[in-house]
């Protein structure tokens, strides 16, 4: 399997690229189909290659808001990297989503295996998950906050 259609996994250089998608199935998600729960084991995770997957999270009363909408050469999940493994967001295809899939417990196990091939992986993980974040703020501030997040301050 050759990643040379998706912009994103070139955030690692390629030998840890390669090595990520040795461990990478293609699977076909259909629309509504939940790919996890809040609060669930997060055994996979995946990167888009066509459709679209909206992050949600849950609100005690209130029906779950969408975070975001992850699309085209995005990563749906990072709980995975992370103990205790337990997904943070819920997400749910959208559309017919296809993506590569990865198993979790195993790209944990390159990880430990190869500091500098976790390394890379972390750091890749890391700016999503910094991006994830500032979209969740800012998405519940709108949501939420008596007059929204606007825009900068």
């Amino acid at each position: 399997m050759t990643m040379s259609s998706t912009r994103m996994l070139r955030a690692l250089p390629a030998a840890h690229r390669e090595r990520l998608l040795r461990v990478a199935r293609e699977v076909p998600v259909a629309e509504g189909t939940r790919l996890f729960d809040e609060g669930g084991r997060a055994d996979r995770f995946w990167v888009v290659r066509t459709g679209t997957v909206t992050l949600d999270m849950h609100v005690p009363g209130r029906r779950s808001p969408v975070i975001e909408t992850i699309g085209f050469d995005e990563l749906v999940g990072w709980s995975w990297l992370f103990p205790p493994y337990v997904w943070q967001l819920g997400a749910v295809a959208a559309t017919p989503v296809r993506a590569y899939e990865f198993d979790a417990p195993s790209v944990r196990s390159l990880c430990a295996g190869d500091p500098q091939f976790g390394a890379a992986v972390g750091q890749w993980v890391g700016k999503v998950l910094a991006h994830r974040l500032q979209s969740a703020r800012t998405r519940l501030l709108d949501l939420y906050a008596p007059y929204g997040s606007g825009g900068p301050r």
